[in-house]
């Protein structure tokens, strides 16, 4: 017996033993690694959904209550105990994401990730080498943005507005007559704005954020990539990004949203490009949207890495497949407005299209145009691979003025500065509509592009006008009796059907008209009510996404509602 059971105990490990040479033959080549573990569950939490102070913060809640958004099992943290378990095999934690559910590890024995995939509750074990850094190595997308070089064409004169002098930002900000905005009082103040970047070397030092600084508007900063502070020396691609928003220099450049408050997250490595920094991007949106984050900019985005097999192709850029897209459709489900770079890839002959997370269906992605307005050539094309319009909107992405990291500012280019210029922008109309959702800001903002009824795969919707965009957002509701009390207008927004419904005591004819937000009638019908009817406003799936109004006419009173168009817009919450 003692003979049978140590011959059966060798057979198992010479088995074992099989099995890791097999894996470690297939993964052993590249040390140290980094890997995506998958959790198969939430299950046995110490969270629960009915204390969601436990994990989101008061403005974070707030922001769901005012949209209507439930909490629910994705903003439940990753079970503690999976995450313990995980790391009593010997691996380093590195960030937790409870969107996709699972954690990035650092380890550079492979056997240990044999054990992980052992433990009952991991779903599975992703690879995301890391290599060492390359010399000189630049990623492509801030590669091409360092390289541009800019005519007269792009580089516009300086201006003021009645409230700031933007310097030579004026341009940039005019195009889209935010600086009207401004002059509204609309700049942001109030508003919370994450910025997901490469790093912010010496923003906690140079002039440009000194009113950031001093007034307390930087909220707080965290390194994804380091898992650690953020050190303000790691990269300056961040610093400029942010100078579009929140630079406050009266004569040199005044951001879109100077007086909003900010996060600084830096999830991108650009020492090397794997997809392991889509997970750092999940992570850090995560922890924004916990935080009460309002929009969200990323002027960063994913289709090549430097192991060929992770690469993107153009038909993952569906809304659904890439880590990083799904994290952003789940952070626009939690009531932020998202916003992203489209790319910088307009000019590839391989590849010109848009770039991850870009293509969420839920995603602001912004293309860029020179100091003219016409499209800027770099700038990557759409529509997604599943036929929606890409990019969303424009703005000024070349020749755009920013601050540098050392302190001065000049023009620079690239999809990179359009997005966060629309971030800010997005904050600001926002700001003054503080009761709409972050769908029917997005709404409003397609509907006023210059190209709204006719897009491109280049320029898409076009350039908005942030003061139409605050006119179709303000229409005015007439509070009267008839609308409030007797009749229902559902859904809201809607796809293809409106429905009218008349309670009891609604008896009477009834002038039913449905207009879009220049007052032209595009439906008309005359509707006898004789009590608890339902009217069904059918077909309007041909009708483009934005804001429309339903009037309702009787007796000489009348009532009006909005009502939000979309159609190509995920709603789902």
């Amino acid at each position: 017996m003692e003979l049978f059971t140590n011959k059966l105990m060798m057979k198992n490990f010479l088995f074992t033993l099989v099995l890791v040479l097999i894996f470690t033959s297939t993964i052993g080549q590249v040390a140290p690694d980094k890997y995506f573990v998958a959790f198969t569950d939430k299950d046995n939490s110490p969270y629960s959904i009915d204390e969601p102070l436990e994990y989101l913060s008061q403005r974070a809640i707030d922001r769901r209550d005012r949209q209507g958004i439930a909490i629910d099992e994705k903003d439940l943290p990753c079970n503690p105990s999976y995450l313990q378990g995980v790391a009593q095999v010997g691996v380093t934690l590195l960030n937790p994401t409870k969107w996709l559910n699972g954690v990035t590890i650092y380890t550079d024995d492979s056997v240990k990730v044999i054990l992980i995939l052992a433990l009952p509750y991991v779903k599975d074990v992703l690879k995301s080498p890391v290599y060492q850094p390359k010399p000189n190595f630049e990623k492509s997308f801030f590669a091409r943005e360092a390289s541009m070089v800019f005519s007269s064409r792009d580089i516009a004169e300086p201006g003021s507005g009645a409230s700031y002098d933007y310097g030579n930002g004026y341009n940039q900000i005019h195009m889209l007559k935010g600086d009207e905005l401004h002059d509204m009082g609309y700049s942001g103040e109030g508003m919370v704005i994450a910025v997901l970047d490469a790093g912010f070397t010496n923003a906690n030092t140079i002039a440009a954020f000194d009113s950031l600084w001093d007034n307390g508007q930087i909220l707080g900063s965290w390194d994804f990539v380091n898992t650690g502070p953020m050190t303000f020396d790691q990269h300056g691609h961040g610093t400029s990004v942010l100078s579009t928003i929140g630079a406050n220099v009266p004569g040199e450049l005044v951001g879109t949203a100077p007086h909003a408050s900010f996060y600084l997250f830096r999830s991108e490595d650009t020492d090397s490009e794997y997809i392991v920094e889509e997970y750092n991007w999940v992570s850090a949106a995560e922890y924004a949207d916990s935080a009460g984050a309002d929009v969200i900019n990323s002027s960063l985005g994913y289709v090549d890495f430097d192991d060929p097999s992770q690469d993107h192709t153009y038909e993952d850029m569906d809304g659904n497949t890439t880590p990083v897209t799904i994290g952003a459709d789940i952070g626009a489900s939690r009531g932020m407005i998202m916003v992203n770079s489209a790319g910088n890839e307009g000019n590839s002959s391989t590849y010109p299209y848009l770039i991850a997370p870009s293509d969420g269906d839920s995603v602001v992605c912004v293309g860029a145009v020179d100091g003219n307005g016409d499209y800027a050539p770099f700038s990557s094309k759409g529509p997604s691979s599943d036929g929606r319009v890409k990019p969303d909107v424009l703005a000024q992405g070349s020749g755009t003025w920013v601050a540098f990291p050392e302190g001065f500012f000049a023009p620079s280019g690239g999809t990179s500065f359009s997005s966060p210029i629309t971030a800010g922008m997005m904050a600001c109309l926002w700001q003054a509509n503080q009761d709409m959702n972050n769908m029917e800001i997005i709404a409003a903002v397609q509907q006023s592009g210059s190209t709204y009824e006719n897009p491109s795969d280049t320029l898409g919707y076009g350039i908005p006008n942030y003061v139409d965009a605050n006119n179709i957002l303000t229409i005015i509701e007439s509070g009267n009796t008839l609308l409030e009390e007797n009749i229902s207008l559902y859904p809201n927004p809607f796809r293809d059907q409106i429905n009218i419904s008349f309670d009891s005591d609604s008896q009477g004819e009834y002038v039913v008209e449905l207009l879009d937000v220049f007052g032209r009638i595009l439906y008309r019908e005359y509707y006898v009510a004789s009590g608890n009817d339902k009217l069904s406003l059918d077909g309007l799936s041909q009708l483009a996404d934005g804001a429309y109004v339903v009037r309702i006419t009787k007796d000489g009173k009348t009532a009006s509602r909005k009502l939000i168009k979309c159609q190509s817009i995920s709603l789902s919450h």
